[in-house]
């Protein structure tokens, strides 16, 4: 296909590539990339389009994954099972496969249209002070380098490319095949309820430790809350799934069709945007059930979005919300959108946003017809405040310099894109600004 104009899913990422690949096989994956490299052009890959970053952006070989599906082996082993899957399977169709294979990914994301490469190379995460970003659950890569060597990696074969391409925003190679831990199947017992802000705080520390996955949402303007508890429970436990038409009510036409009409409401009447809030955070009442866990994790987002995410440390998140607060209140900006509130476990993952220390996320969002620019300035300068990092694949305004010190392992990172892809093939104007 020949100057298709390419755009992300929020409509704030477009791309006109020279042409737009998609490729079915590894074997033509390869090839692509040694024909771009033929004819001069770069090369990056592409799956939903789900990042609110220009990361996928090229004016050269688009490549789209999304007939590259399907898991190739399934394979028990201590601690687990592996299971390996193409990079450009979708994360709905891979919990279903999991889930007829008996097993599940030990943690997701709120949404679950992603190509698994294109979440685990931004940096994904669910929440679950126990638990880890999808990148931990990565035990092994296949990635196509930009000499059109097909390269398997893990932590014996390829060591400093597995800890690079495990999340490697897409800059040292094109993932091909990724091998995930995954763990028996098990469902999820959740219990959703508004509270107050501050009562959520005071109980933080104990729900953090005692509930499998805590999160929260924020509803700006006021004090009110809506917290989500998912307690992780044996796949053999009974199922009591919401009722359909419950189902129906509150995610389809009350988080989706009546919240795309309030925005619409809220865009045009920006002085109605704290009532709207307070109206918004009583019609969600309390749900409680019991589901296979990736039906729990994820729930439709129809509404388009802008979106800014930081992870902080876990102790300084009273003090960001309520600075959030204040913020909020000082400058006018009048925010529709809740702000979401979740957590993970430290890990060592070189380019996580949770690397080496427990962290709490706070994702901040702006409707589409609005302009993000200032509220997400005000934002950024908070979480810069703490320390925190922002996820790659939601919009900030971080350059390499300021990002370095924020990340121990920066160096090793970018080191080994230097010596795989020396003449950044796989490079884009992102890249430069975050890398270089």
């Amino acid at each position: 296909m020949e100057s298709t104009i390419w755009r992300n899913w929020a409509d704030c990422a477009q791309a006109r590539p020279h042409r737009i690949s998609t490729p079915a096989t590894v074997d033509a994956v390869r090839s692509e990339v040694l024909r771009a490299a033929e004819d001069g052009l770069r090369v990056k890959s592409v799956g939903a389009g789900h990042s609110f970053t220009s990361c996928a952006v090229t004016d050269g070989v688009l490549l789209d994954l999304d007939r590259l599906v399907g898991i190739e082996s399934v394979r028990p082993t201590e601690g687990g099972t592996l299971v390996t899957v193409f990079a450009g399977t979708r994360l709905h169709e891979l919990n279903r496969m999991l889930w007829s294979l008996g097993l599940a990914m030990t943690n997701l994301g709120d949404i679950d249209v992603q190509t698994v490469a294109g979440a685990i190379s931004t940096g994904t995460h669910g929440t679950g002070a126990r638990f880890g970003g999808l990148a931990t659950q990565v035990r092994g890569v296949q990635v196509v380098t930009a000499d059109g060597s097909v390269l398997d990696c893990d932590a014996d074969n390829n060591p400093e490319l597995f800890e690079a391409a495990r999340l490697g925003l897409g800059a040292v190679g094109i993932l091909t095949k990724l091998t995930l831990l995954c763990e028996p199947a098990f469902a999820l017992h959740a219990i959703e309820a508004p509270d107050t802000l501050g009562a959520t705080l005071e109980r933080l520390d104990h729900d953090r430790d005692s509930v499998d996955h805590f999160e929260f949402y924020w509803f700006p303007h006021t004090d009110r809350v809506l917290t989500k508890r998912n307690t992780r429970l044996p796949r053999t436990a009974k199922m009591a799934p919401l009722n359909p038409v419950r189902a129906y009510i509150d995610d389809e036409l009350l988080s989706n069709t009546v919240f795309e009409g309030v925005n619409r409401l809220a865009a045009r009447r920006q002085d109605l945007v704290p009532s709207i809030n307070r109206l918004s955070s009583r019609v969600l009442s309390a749900r409680e059930f019991t589901d296979r866990s990736y039906r729990v994790y994820a729930s439709p987002r129809r509404v388009r979005f802008r979106e800014m995410e930081y992870a902080i440390p876990v102790e300084a998140l009273p003090r960001v919300l309520a600075e959030l607060g204040r913020r909020l209140e000082l400058s006018g900006h009048k925010i529709s959108f809740p702000v979401e509130v979740r957590f993970a476990q430290a890990d060592d993952v070189w380019m996580s946003t949770a690397h080496g220390r427990d962290s709490a996320y706070v994702a901040v969002h702006q409707y589409h017809r609005l302009d993000h620019t200032a509220y997400f300035r005000d934002v950024e300068a908070i979480m810069r405040s703490v320390d925190g990092r922002p996820h790659w694949g939601k919009l900030h305004q971080r350059t390499a310099d300021d990002l370095r010190p924020a990340y121990p392992r920066f160096d090793d990172f970018v080191t080994v894109r230097d010596k795989v892809d020396p003449d950044r093939m796989f490079g884009n104007e992102y890249l430069e600004r975050v890398l270089d």
